[in-house]
């Protein structure tokens, strides 16, 4: 059983929001989603995103909460960050002689 049609942003999408998104971003903001709210029912075209805006360095520094319109929003293209101290090391196994 279907509750809808499915989110457009899911937990771990990068966006950009600007003024095409809403009047409210003056200066563009970078934001990781965490989810697409579904139990609000903003107007056509609109929804509400839960987020983490990140800074210049792509960390988080604020959650938020944003009501953008859907045709607003643009996918960060960014390649992923390659900094080794943001990078997670390979779990290492060790192997027990007993």
């Amino acid at each position: 059983m279907s509750s809808g049609p499915r989110p457009r942003f899911g937990g771990g999408d990068v966006v950009v929001l600007s003024r095409a998104a809403s009047p409210q971003f003056v200066a563009p903001i970078v934001v990781r989603v965490i989810r697409e709210i579904r139990d609000r029912h903003p107007p056509h075209g609109w929804t509400w995103i839960e987020g983490y805006q990140l800074d210049s360095q792509g960390l988080a520094t604020t959650k938020r909460e944003l009501f953008v319109l859907v045709e607003g929003v643009r996918r960060d293209v960014r390649p992923p960050s390659t900094d080794p101290a943001r990078c997670r090391p390979a779990r290492r196994l060790s192997a027990r002689s007993e």
